[in-house]
């Protein structure tokens, strides 16, 4: 769902404000800082709520022919409430840029702690529990999103999916790109 809000900087961005898109990764938070506060009479509130409109159409319709990874007009803010609903917007008309706070959970220790060819079959309980969380919540979800939102790399939650498979508990179906996850019970 981290790549919905990314998509949605780079459509719905304001490209007459010469400025580039932000990305701060913070221990706690990823911060996305778009040029350009929000279009018309379009508030915080009203996306919270599903609204939307089209600032770039042009845009909007090369998306949605699969230049960018994109899911639906208008739905990319609903789709990642429902992962992160403590997402926070900053519509800041003076400063005139848009700002998405998704805060991070922290993961506490090391991921796995391999002392033998046989542990290096085990891994966080916590660790594994949550990316079955994400799946389970999205089967589409990408690793780069599972990391943000676990706090770890997308190195980490690789081997954390790998473990998985081998235990017998997850699967990829379908390609890399355009495929999904899926837990098996």
């Amino acid at each position: 769902m981290f790549e919905e809000l990314l998509v949605n900087a780079l459509i719905h961005r304001d490209y007459l404000v010469s400025a580039p898109i932000r990305l701060f990764i913070f221990d706690n938070r990823i911060e996305i800082i778009s040029p350009g506060h929000l279009p018309d009479n379009l508030t915080v509130e009203k996306i919270r709520l599903g609204n939307s409109i089209i600032r770039n159409p042009i845009l909007v319709s090369y998306a949605a022919k699969g230049i960018l990874p994109y899911r639906g007009l208008g739905s990319g803010i609903k789709r990642a409430l429902e992962v992160w609903p403590e997402i926070e917007f900053m519509d800041d008309r003076d400063g005139c840029f848009f700002t998405a706070i998704v805060h991070r959970t922290s993961v506490k220790g090391p991921i796995s702690t391999p002392s033998s060819p046989k542990s290096s079959l085990k891994s966080s309980p916590k660790t594994e529990e949550q990316i079955l969380a994400l799946i389970r919540q999205d089967p589409f979800v990408t690793t780069v999103a599972m990391g943000a939102a676990l706090g770890i790399t997308k190195r980490a939650v690789l081997k954390q999916i790998d473990k998985l498979k081998v235990q017998g508990r997850l699967r990829r179906v379908g390609p890399a790109k355009g495929g999904h996850w899926e837990v098996i019970e």
